[in-house]
């Protein structure tokens, strides 16, 4: 009903990388002196950042263009659209009858009931791609992913920005390692994060009054953007009248086939359903939904969530797929850590970005990959081969016996495989070794 590409080209992942990038060559103008230069001033137009931005998503929108899928055969009809029945949709004052349907509807930003908010202009990941005027004091609702990506970009572009998480530390679905050294980070550029901040309510004058351990604390602002997760759109086109079934977190309930539990002719796919509100999930349910849709009865497919990779495009990313040192805690999954700094890492050391780790989580005693988490420079590119690797059913022993070319980034994770290979060497086979080269020695 609105336009095609829908979050991810006209208000998510695309813009958000574009001016995630745009902050990062700045951030670079400002590190001139690490790579040789004198200091090299730059005035910020922010303005032109955001129009860049703009030249963006025109340069990507052709991929979902209503003329791309109509070349491809399928007809595209733009209006609001409406459940009738299970086999019956209402758009434009036409009726479509079909045998199956499909609901992937999205979600939108999750707006908080706090007092005063909706008295000031609030921004969210929607609107936030308006502002032309870079603001002087923002504050950040939320140390999630989308406000930690954004709220370092402000920061960087030259606003004064303050992040207020009510949890006890920024994304906090990461282990307390990953947390520390992105929350160091910003603390390094100068963004106030306020952990165990709980909003309370916000002034006309532009105030967030905040609860910190039984004391208000006031932060003022000139923008505030509320960056607290997503909301399932499940409301205004006739869920309601089908008693199509929503989850206690507001999701469209789906089966292991990807269809409602009502009816198995209604498919739903992507943020509407979760449970991982990613494009590249959404995706892979797009895969099977139309396989389900297109053959059931004869043919059908479970939908496989068991790797899933995920990133936080801070700087240094966040990149992560499987099990973390929290989950494998709380479900009580026997786990070995291994763990190897970036610093070390000849092409970090080049680049001038040697910071980082990359953990990897395996059995005791085994190579399989239960799960990796990396901290670093293009940390989202280099988890690839855990993923893979995940995927496939191969170790850290095949994964060391590969050949990387040196000197990249991607030795990272040749370097951790070798670390968990010392220590997993078996200790008799060391200890034969010892007396067999002695012997040899020896003669």
């Amino acid at each position: 009903k609105n336009k095609m590409g829908g979050d991810c080209l006209n208000t998510g992942c695309v813009p958000s990388k574009a001016l995630i990038r745009s902050a990062q060559i700045l951030n670079y103008f400002k590190r001139a002196k690490e790579f040789g230069f004198d200091e090299l001033p730059v005035k910020v137009d922010f303005s032109k950042v955001m129009e860049r931005v703009q030249k963006v998503i025109q340069q990507v929108a052709p991929h979902d263009s209503v003329e791309r899928y109509s070349s491809l055969g399928v007809e595209c009809i733009q209006g609001e659209a409406k459940l009738l029945s299970p086999y019956e949709i209402e758009v434009n004052g036409r009726v479509l009858t079909t045998k199956n349907i499909v609901i992937a509807t999205g979600a939108s930003p999750l707006i908080p009931s706090i007092p005063g908010l909706a008295d000031v202009s609030y921004l969210t990941s929607d609107n936030v791609w308006n502002l032309r005027e870079l603001p002087n004091r923002l504050v950040v609702i939320g140390g999630g992913s989308i406000g930690c990506e954004l709220a370092q970009s402000f920061a960087r572009f030259g606003s004064s920005v303050s992040i207020v998480e009510m949890g006890p530390r920024i994304m906090i679905r990461e282990d307390e390692d990953v947390s520390t050294f992105i929350s160091d980070t910003f603390k390094r550029e100068s963004i106030s994060v306020l952990t165990s901040h709980k909003a309370l309510r916000v002034t006309s004058e532009k105030i967030l009054i905040c609860d910190f351990q039984g004391s208000e604390v006031a932060i003022p602002f000139d923008e505030i953007l509320v960056a607290l997760g997503r909301k399932a759109n499940v409301k205004g086109f006739g869920l309601e009248n089908l008693n199509i079934e929503i989850s206690p977190t507001g999701m469209i309930v789906a089966d292991e086939f990807l269809r409602t539990t009502n009816y198995p002719n209604i498919y739903v796919c992507g943020d509407v359903t979760g449970p991982y509100q990613f494009t590249h999930t959404a995706s892979h349910q797009a895969w099977y939904v139309a396989v389900n849709s297109l053959f059931s009865p004869f043919k059908k497919y479970k939908v496989d969530y068991r790797v899933i990779p995920w990133c936080t495009f801070t700087d240094p990313e966040v990149a992560r797929v499987g099990l973390n040192e929290i989950e494998a805690n709380s479900k009580k999954v026997p786990h070995q850590v291994t763990k190897y700094g970036i610093e070390d890492l000849d092409r970090a050391i080049t680049e001038g970005e040697a910071h980082g780790f990359v953990k990897v989580l395996t059995p005791p005693g085994s190579d399989k990959v239960l799960g990796a988490t990396i901290v670093g420079y293009h940390a989202g590119d280099i988890i690839a081969e855990y993923v893979a690797a995940m995927k496939h059913g191969f170790g850290l022993n095949k994964l060391l016996g590969t050949i990387h070319i040196y000197p990249t980034l991607a030795e990272a994770n040749k370097s951790a495989a070798g670390i968990w290979k010392k220590a997993n060497i078996p200790k008799k086979a060391l200890a034969f070794l010892f007396r067999f080269h002695a012997w040899r020695r020896s003669n």
